[in-house]
């Protein structure tokens, strides 16, 4: 009897051994015989692919400082990247090319507001128009310098009804439709505020 016990135990050692291999081997056929890992997904973050562009831009500029579509796109960049400082240079470039540019004119006075600047962002904003007399972009941006900087609001509202007169369906004419009915409610509110 104690053969057949040790015959019986060494019968389920090789037929649990074979069962483990062929088991534990089917397993890691699964898997390739490796642990299975998620790849990276390789992602670039939005300020990273920024920064890309102005170090793309500045080699572009330098190795052809007349391409004014490369100054434009530098500055651009530097106005996403909230460096106003950069961007006006930058538009400056590309103005001493192509001094007949609103847009240009446009952002580099977007700019010299954030610098608080707000007699050049004024300049730039009339010259613009001045060079097209329907960029309604301008003459909002000049109402917007006017209120929430000068406290004009007469010049504001001026420069506001001009944008209406030039394209009254345009997206700026809804801005300022916007910009004066609040405006106006502000002043409601507080009639000694209200232009004399």
């Amino acid at each position: 009897m104690d053969r057949n016990i040790w015959a019986g135990v060494g019968a389920g050692l090789v037929v649990g051994l074979a069962i483990g291999y062929f088991v534990g081997r089917g397993h890691a056929s699964d898997s390739g015989g490796a642990i299975p890992v998620t790849p990276a997904v390789a992602t670039v973050s939005p300020a990273l692919a920024l920064q890309r562009r102005i170090f793309d831009a500045q080699q572009v500029t330098q190795r052809e400082p007349g391409n004014v579509q490369a100054w434009i796109a530098l500055g651009n960049d530097y106005f996403d990247a909230r460096q106003p400082q950069q961007a006006i240079e930058a538009y400056d470039k590309a103005l001493a090319l192509e001094p007949k540019n609103p847009n240009v004119l446009t952002d580099q006075g977007v700019m010299y507001r954030e610098i608080s600047a707000f007699d050049k962002a004024i300049a730039n904003f009339q010259k613009a128009n001045a060079m097209d007399p329907k960029h309604t972009q301008s003459l909002f941006n000049l109402g917007i310098v006017y209120h929430h900087d000068l406290k004009d609001k007469a010049k504001a509202i001026k420069a506001w009804n001009r944008v209406i007169e030039i394209d009254p369906t345009g997206p700026q004419a809804d801005n300022s439709r916007k910009a004066i009915e609040e405006l106006n409610t502000a002043l409601l509110a507080q009639p000694e505020a209200m232009p004399k």
